[in-house]
């Protein structure tokens, strides 16, 4: 099942199955369907205004090593961010393979991997707009101090 909400950064669907929340998509997605995902939509809002700086909602981290980089960046507080390079040293894998499991994170936001930063850059994110939506995302957190 899956909803939907616009948000500074366009439209935003978010998908359930088996009581998690499984995926984040930048498109227009329905009216909640389920508490959870009303839920999901309500944190979000919180989110974008400002009033909420985590997220209690259950998300799939899947497994493996997926799961450890995920979870990594889930720990990183609101308004701080992180290296590749710090998750590849706390994790005991290459920045690389961070990177792109940054990327392939299909639950962004939530699952904060706009808060992970290249050595010498901002690195890459998935939403429309790119690099950009991620520095709003920053500056939302009050992170873009960190930014200069």
């Amino acid at each position: 099942m899956q909803a939907g909400m616009h948000s500074p950064l366009g439209p935003i669907s978010v998908t359930e199955a088996g009581g998690m929340i499984t995926a984040l998509h930048w498109q227009v997605g329905p009216a909640p369907a389920t508490p959870l995902l009303a839920e999901a939509i309500a944190q979000l809002t919180a989110y974008f205004d400002g009033r909420l700086t985590a997220f209690d909602l259950p998300l799939d981290f899947c497994t493996g090593f997926s799961e450890k980089v995920r979870r990594a960046m889930a720990a990183i507080p609101y308004g701080q961010t992180r290296a590749y390079g710090d998750l590849a040293r706390e994790i005991g894998a290459p920045a690389q393979a961070i990177g792109q499991a940054c990327g392939a994170n299909p639950i962004p936001v939530l699952i904060p991997c706009h808060r992970i930063l290249a050595a010498k850059g901002l690195g890459g994110f998935s939403a429309k707009g790119g690099v950009e939506s991620k520095v709003f995302l920053l500056k939302l957190e009050g992170a873009a101090s960190l930014l200069i």
